[in-house]
């Protein structure tokens, strides 16, 4: 839209359809969005209005809510349905807190996506080899590009907490600060749009699939939650003594019970599973323990002021908004119905069949078709139209022969 439209105010309008558009383009039957296929309205958040610092010529973005034209939240907006699970909270006197963990690659452009990614060439005119995890040189053969990105984060306002190389060749960690979920979910939408931008101006690739390099460490979204009393912004996960609290147990017994529902939310997409299924501290369990990176669900070591739930299913790939309504909403159903959860796990453990999840798309799209849980959540709506839209993905896969199959079965007698 021109700044002269939009600053008159001009509203923009938006096919439903949109919002369940498929990631090769395609979208799911009529039936999922209105049959008529009618227009929503996009109404930009004041908070949320940025000029883009890394545009050659005056640009911005703005974020906006996907409403109906008669002014309600669209029930298959993902910023809409986390703005659903924060008004509910704050029902009950709470505020969630959160703060994501966004892991991603940085590699060199990937003309022929049938050959596997590389790491670009840095300063000193080599490729690294992986041997650079948590070194605090680690990205100066990449300096430019971060020093692009440390700029234009300050310019969109993303403060950030900490940033370091991961175990991944090439793969690097941004921590962003605790806060509001619907401002984090915003900031790290942000940062991934960014970071992309960004790396084409210095002829980089950023990519934030969950898991872009065999026998290498994947990408996560880890989400930090804790719960305050918006009257007084104590952290209700912790009492009088520093003890853990009821509700912080609650909280606990939610999120097992959501987990495995939900893990279609958290993992969205076909390669989702090849980080879960060939784990490197991406666990793919809903066990819960004190700071063991092999549980689903991990309490860090922190005071009680800081207690707070780690979920460490989610992967870079997924949306944000989704991901903390997801994770949010299965915490306020343990916390509703005062759920327990099962006992810490530490050290080396089997996972229990009960605390299993799906290890396939396929497996969690068919979960995610039984949860009554997420009907009652997210609405028959969003859930029926979700999974419309991630079945034709999933059948778009189904339609291509990997070069694994060509390598090792066209052999077979």
């Amino acid at each position: 839209m021109t700044a002269e439209g939009f600053l008159e105010g001009r509203r923009l309008q938006l096919a439903r359809g949109v919002l369940l558009q498929c990631i090769m383009g395609g979208y799911p039957a009529a039936r999922f969005y209105g049959s008529d296929d009618g227009d929503l309205a996009l109404v930009a958040d004041p908070g949320q209005i940025h000029p883009l610092p890394w545009s050659d010529e005056p640009r911005a973005l703005a974020i906006c809510d996907a409403d109906e034209l008669t002014g309600e939240s669209s029930n298959l907006s993902t910023r809409g349905q986390l703005k659903k699970v924060i008004a509910r909270y704050a029902a009950r006197g709470l505020a969630p807190v959160v703060a994501t963990e966004l892991e991603f690659f940085v590699f060199a452009p990937n003309t022929d996506p049938t050959q596997p990614f590389r790491p670009p060439v840095g300063l000193d005119g080599r490729r690294e080899d992986g041997l650079s995890a948590f070194s605090v040189s680690s990205n100066n053969g990449l300096r430019p590009f971060f020093s692009e990105v440390y700029k234009c984060m300050a310019a969109l306002g993303l403060p950030r907490d900490t940033f370091m190389h991961e175990m991944g060749v090439s793969q690097f960690e941004i921590n962003l600060l605790h806060g509001d979920p619907l401002l984090l979910a915003d900031q790290t939408f942000l940062f991934k749009h960014l970071l992309k931008e960004v790396a084409l101006k210095h002829g980089l690739t950023v990519v934030c699939m969950a898991k872009p390099l065999a026998h290498t460490p994947g990408s996560s979204m880890h989400i930090h939650q804790s719960l305050v009393e918006i009257a007084t912004g104590k952290n209700v996960f912790s009492d009088e003594k520093g003890e853990p609290t009821a509700i912080f147990r609650h909280f606990i017994g939610g999120q097992q019970a959501g987990m495995a529902d939900f893990t279609a939310l958290f993992a969205p997409n076909v390669n989702s599973y090849q980080r879960l299924c060939h784990p490197y501290a991406s666990p793919n369990n809903a066990c819960w323990s004190h700071d063991n990176r092999s549980a689903g669900l991990r309490i860090p070591a922190s005071s009680p002021v800081a207690r707070r739930v780690e979920n460490r299913l989610p992967g870079a790939d997924a949306n944000p908004y989704l991901a903390i309504a997801a994770s949010l909403a299965a915490g306020l159903h343990g916390i509703e119905h005062e759920l327990e959860p099962s006992e810490a796990i530490q050290g080396e453990f089997t996972v229990p069949d009960n605390l299993s999840l799906p290890c396939t798309l396929h497996a969690a799209l068919e979960r995610l078709k039984r949860s009554q849980l997420a009907r009652e959540l997210f609405g028959q709506e969003f859930i029926e139209g979700y999974i419309a839209s991630k079945t034709m993905e999933l059948t778009s896969f189904f339609d291509e022969i990997t070069p694994w199959e060509r390598r090792v079965l066209a052999a077979q007698a």
